[in-house]
């Protein structure tokens, strides 16, 4: 039975928001004063030199170019992600001409302000460009600035969808927290080979068991079209928590690109977004929609539907682009709370579309807000009636539009989405892990509850390949835990260690008893392995994982939240940090990334490289 306070709210809940108000009170002060400063300046074709203007209007149509020599008119920028590498992405190669029709109908104008980069970590597992990925979290924050700098906006639309995309279109489009923004999904790709049977392919070619050939057939049988990925990592887990933070028109995330919903949705947030500016009147600033409340619903949006531990970063950096302190002492008290209500893979066999299928975002939004889990007053860009108003699933009306309808009652398929009264497990699906290796995230939904506490000795390696090589030459048929050090944003911008999955998930099929301990981090696809993840501080910083040798016992408990070495505490203590490893990241393009290495925050800081003031 959940317990709530006198308000409705979950008591957990409101303390944890209320520490996270009083944490955060002078920065997120000063935040909103800045925001201030720039609001109630009238059009912002108005402000520009009529050489400024002339510059801004060039290329555009003859209609467009009266309408903005008025400035009278809303100018919507348009922030793109947009490549056709990426599959997630290349349905957005048509968004700008139709946001602009719209915008025009809408009466106001829309411009592609600029272009945002966006790599795919799917591309780069295992390869060097992967060491640039999560910085370009932070050159994506920037460059959206870049692109909203000319002050020509009244409002923006961001078009992201993938891994630090939309964290980094976020933390950029809070730096013009006086800006309405919406953003603009363009959906998941059709089910293809389930995430199971890939999963079990990849197994069998750790072992030698399938060949290359069979291993690429598997894959590009998951990866088959356009859209999103379909297993629940970080792209789809920034889309639930998008959706829980009001910015989507409810029920966008997980529409498919070509479904003729899909445009209607783009064409409703054009319109949405016009009426959304000061000219407009119904002025909704995303620097005041995004606030500490917010913030606590996209945790707990994450927590409920066993999201990716990437979370644990991004939105640290999020929050703090909005003036807001939060930590993973946050996350997991939140969790202690907060029931899962999905399982989908990897912490279930269900993909993102049975998700939707089965209610997706908005009942789990309904169902955590009637349960007194989720701040329901709050700002989003849908309306007047905050999370409540989010409730709703959208479709195609006869005239073609956008219309809302009701949510059915119950799940359409209990396998995979549940209610609160029926959750798949009394807490969420994230744990903090501490003791004297310090401190680490893992994804306890994940991870079947028998394996759940594990104490097995340390095997020691200082980068993937070492790990895959020392698996491939018969030494690890074993129990034991794999401790993979200079893995963390200092020592090699903290690539993702997705190589580990299949080898250590053979490994625990064969009856092994295995863990991961490392600086690094896995994200949504850490699967079956119970891995302690993002510990902080890291080997690179003289973080006491560094001490761990060979043979150690080691102890990872989910239940206890306890990460620890079995060590003689006279001894551990008297124990010599690992010197630093002789830097390896040179060559493509790694080099460029040298300041970002020497500046960025810990994990649990957000791995930033904008906000130094908070770096250790």
């Amino acid at each position: 039975m959940t317990t709530t306070t006198t308000s409705g709210l979950h008591p957990v809940i409101q303390q944890v928001t209320q520490r996270i108000t009083e944490r955060s009170r002078s920065l997120r002060t000063a935040y909103l004063e800045q925001l201030r400063q720039f609001k109630g300046r009238g059009p912002r074709r108005s402000s520009l030199s009529c050489a400024n203007q002339a510059h801004a209007n060039a290329a555009m149509d003859s209609k467009s170019k009266i309408w903005l020599a008025q400035a009278q008119k809303p100018n919507i920028g348009i922030v793109t992600a947009y490549n056709d590498m990426l599959s997630a992405h290349q349905p957005y190669e048509g968004y700008p001409e139709l946001i602009r029709q719209a915008a025009l109908k809408a009466g106001a104008t829309a411009q592609v302000a600029g272009a945002v980069p966006a790599m795919c970590d799917g591309v780069t597992q295992g390869r060097p460009g992967m060491e640039l990925s999560l910085f370009s979290r932070d050159v994506i924050a920037q460059a959206t600035a870049v692109a909203l700098s000319h002050d020509a906006f009244d409002a923006a639309l961001c078009l992201g969808i993938c891994d630090k995309i939309v964290p980094g279109l976020l933390i950029g489009a809070l730096a013009f927290g006086h800006l309405p923004v919406i953003f603009v999904p363009a959906g998941p790709m059709g089910s293809g080979l389930s995430n199971k049977e890939k999963a079990a392919v990849r197994e069998r070619y750790a072992q030698g068991k399938a060949t290359k050939e069979e291993l690429l057939a598997a894959e590009s049988a998951a990866y088959h079209s356009a859209g999103t990925c379909t297993f629940y990592g970080t792209a789809n887990s920034n889309q639930m928590l998008l959706e829980a933070m009001g910015l989507h028109l409810p029920g966008s995330a997980f529409v498919h690109p070509s479904s003729p919903l899909r445009n209607a949705l783009t064409e409703a947030a054009t319109e949405r977004i016009v009426q959304l500016t000061e000219i407009a009147g119904d002025y909704t600033p995303i620097g005041e929609l995004v606030n500490e409340k917010t913030i606590v619903n996209a945790l707990i949006s994450l927590l409920a539907t066993g999201g990716s531990t990437n979370h644990t970063i991004h939105w640290i950096a999020v929050a703090r682009a909005a003036g807001i302190l939060i930590d993973w002492q946050d996350f997991d008290e939140l969790s202690s709370v907060v029931p899962l209500l999905a399982r989908v893979y990897p912490n279930g066999t269900a993909d993102v579309n049975a998700f939707q299928d089965a209610g997706g975002p908005s009942f789990v939004i309904r169902e955590l807000v009637n349960a007194g889990l989720m701040h329901g007053d709050v700002m989003t860009v849908f309306g007047k009636q905050g999370l409540h108003g989010h409730a709703v699933t959208p479709s195609l009306g006869e005239d073609g539009r956008v219309q809302w309808d009701a949510l059915p009652e119950v799940s359409g398929d209990t396998s995979v989405l549940r209610p609160v009264s029926e959750p798949f497990a009394p807490t969420g699906g994230l744990r903090l892990l501490q003791g004297n290796l310090g401190r680490a995230i893992v994804k306890a939904s994940a991870v079947p509850e028998d394996a759940w506490i594990i104490r097995a000795p340390a095997v020691v390696f200082e980068s993937q390949d070492a790990l895959v090589n020392a698996y491939k030459a018969g030494e690890l048929n074993r129990d034991f835990v794999a401790v993979v050090i200079y893995q963390g944003p200092r020592a090699n911008g903290m690539p993702e260690l997705h190589q580990f999955t299949p080898v250590l998930g053979s490994l625990m099929s064969a009856g092994h008893k295995v863990a991961l301990v490392t600086d690094g981090r896995m994200s949504g696809a850490s699967g079956k392995v119970p891995a302690a993840l993002h510990v902080s501080p890291e080997v690179a910083q003289g973080g006491p994982l560094g001490k761990v040798r060979d043979g150690d016992l080691i102890e990872l408990n989910v239940h206890t939240g306890e990460l620890r070495a079995l060590v003689d505490e006279a001894e551990w203590n008297s124990r010599a940090v690992r010197s630093a490893k002789p830097d390896t990241t040179t060559g493509f393009g790694r080099d460029l990334f040298v300041a970002q290495r020497l500046v960025v925050t810990s994990p649990e800081q957000g791995a930033s490289t904008l906000f130094i003031d908070t770096a250790v």
